[in-house]
Order: C-alpha cells, then structure tokens, then sequence
C-alpha cells in the first residue's frame, strides 16, 4: 500500500470513527444541553489549530509545500483558532454578538478548508504527507470536519434559541422543612 492509499483510508476510517462518536455520545449530550453550552465543546476542537504551525518544520524536512500555500495554511489555521477562542469567550459570557461570531468560524473554517485541499491538490501534496503532517491532514482534519457539521447543525436547528442560562431551580429562600435545627 502507497502512502497515498494509506492516507486516505486513513482518513476515512477517522470520519466513520468521529462520526460514530458523535453519533453516539456527542448528539445525545448535545441534546440536553442548552444552546451556548452545546456550541463551546464543539468550538474547543478549532482551539488548536495552530498545530499548522508545524507546516514550517515539514517544509524544512523535505515537504514539498509552496511558501505561499504554507503560509495560507498557517494564516487560516491560526485566524481560526483565534476565532475559536474569541468565540468560546462569547458564548461563556452569553454575549449577543457570539452566535454570528461562531458563523463567522464557520466561514473561515470552510474556505480555509477548500483553499487547502485546493492548494495541496495543485501542489499534489496529499500523497507528500509524512511524520506530524500526516497525522493533522488524516486525523485532526476529519475531526474538524465533524466538529464543523456538528456546529452547523446547532446553529441552524437552535437559531431560535436564547443564550441565556434558565432560571435556576433553587430556591432563594429556603423552606423550613430543609433547615436543620
């Protein structure tokens, strides 16, 4: 089997796994969970983007990755993750703007991700990958991926969903009946 082949089973075989973890676990939690708080776990995943940064190490190891693909890579990883993390902040804090700010995640993640598979389809880089690099492109982006459907998949279904948190449960006063004497 070619390091191209592997690669993309690879890949694959991570989106049926990451699939099937949200399928079974992610969803059903998500479901209970009121609209800011099932957004910011799936926000976490973008956190780390600036793992592109070792595009620059795998350049100098042989990748055969163009300068300015590299630097598309890394500008729109990085923009991403900061995105993510000014997004997990607004939604903590309910902000009104943090809704069209997780779109707006949305957009830079899905034309970050077509100018790179575009980029490494011109530079014919996906049968290049090796080390570090191949382990983001066949596993950390599948996960993306379904992070991103997933958040998709709340902002439209929850669009008409408030941030706030309920009123909670707990009594301010406490009855007489639950005070020790």
């Amino acid at each position: 089997m070619n390091l191209k082949i592997a690669a993309a089973l690879t890949q694959v075989l991570s989106l049926f796994v990451f699939v099937a973890i949200a399928k079974w676990y992610v969803v059903p939690w998500i479901r209970k969970q009121e609209r800011a708080d099932a957004l910011v776990p799936l926000i976490w995943v973008h956190a780390v983007r600036y793992v592109a940064l070792q595009v620059y190490s795998a350049q100098q190891a042989g990748f055969p990755i163009s300068d300015t693909a590299r630097d598309r890579i890394v500008y729109g990883d990085v923009a991403g993750m900061l995105l993510a993390m000014i997004a997990i902040g607004a939604l903590r804090s309910r902000a009104r703007w943090s809704i069209p700010l997780v779109w707006l995640l949305v957009a830079e993640t899905l034309i970050d991700t077509v100018t790179n598979v575009t980029d490494g389809i011109r530079e014919r880089l996906f049968g290049a990958a090796n080390g570090v690099t191949w382990m983001v492109v066949t596993f950390y982006v599948p996960l993306l991926m379904v992070s991103m459907g997933l958040t998709i998949w709340q902002l439209y279904t929850r669009r008409g969903e408030a941030l706030e948190r309920s009123v909670s449960t707990v009594p301010l006063v406490p009855n007489r009946s639950s005070m020790t004497r």
